[in-house]
Parts: structure tokens; sequence; C-alpha cells
């Protein structure tokens, strides 16, 4: 009996070893599929822009960040989809970004009121959230921004 506890002692060490050992360093196929850059680049530029009108009704960055924003919405149109959402529902969220964003940088110049700057801004904002909802959903996560 002493003989079999021993065993599975150094058996049950071993896998315990084992379990605890490095993880690979290499990046999976699997991992970079949960990446999508022109999502985080558009975002990054939304977010300047949205955000200080969301929080005190200041169009002044959204008025600055406008013509970036059409040109990464127009990027990122273009740019080849990641698999899991390569379908026609999000390449037609893309290309109404892409002309809601270029809207509202030609908005801008033509003199828009900042009334309406903010509503078309909000459109837009709504817009990439449904890109990205889709991004997440396609992931199996849920982003709160």
């Amino acid at each position: 009996m002493k003989i079999s506890l021993l065993h599975l002692n150094i058996v049950l060490i071993v896998l315990l070893l084992a379990s605890c050992g490095k993880k690979s360093e290499t990046t999976s196929a699997e991992e970079l599929s949960d990446e999508w850059p022109e999502l985080d680049s558009f975002h990054n530029v939304m977010s300047d822009a949205f955000h200080p009108y969301k929080d005190s009704a200041n169009v002044a960055p959204v008025k600055r960040l406008a013509d970036e924003m059409a040109l990464e919405a127009e990027r990122w149109q273009r740019s080849t989809l990641p698999e899991k959402v390569n379908n026609d529902v999000v390449k037609d969220q893309l290309e109404k970004l892409k002309v809601g964003a270029r809207k509202l940088a030609d908005q801008i110049t033509a003199g828009a009121s900042d009334a309406e700057i903010g509503a078309s801004l909000t459109t837009l904002h709504d817009n990439f959230h449904t890109i990205m909802e889709s991004w997440y959903a396609g992931g199996g996560e849920k982003n709160e921004h």
C-alpha cells in the first residue's frame, strides 16, 4: 500500500510541476484574431472628439479632429476585415461610418452650428458603437465604452 501511495504522490507532484510551467511566448492565430487595429485607430480619434462633447458640449475637439476622423473611417472601410466580422452587415456599417464621418467634416467646413455638429457627432458615435459591438459579440466579449 505504501508503494502505491508513494507512486501516486510522485505522479501528482509531476503533474503539479507540469501545470505550473512557463507558458509559450509565441502568438497563436487565435490571439492575433483578437486584434483589429483599424477599430482601435478610429476609436482613439472618436474618443478624443466625442467625450468632450458628451461631457460638456465642447465641440472644439471635433472641429479639430473631423478631417482626421473622416480619413480614419475611410482607411477602415477600405481595410481587410478580420474573419469574425468579414460579412455584409459590417461592411455596410463601415460604409455608413465613412459617409457619416465625411459628412461631419464637410458640415464643420461649411460652418454648421454647434447643435448640428453635436447631432452628427452623436449619430456617428452610435454608428461606431454598432460596429464595435459586432466585433465584441463576434469575439464573445462585451465592451463598455
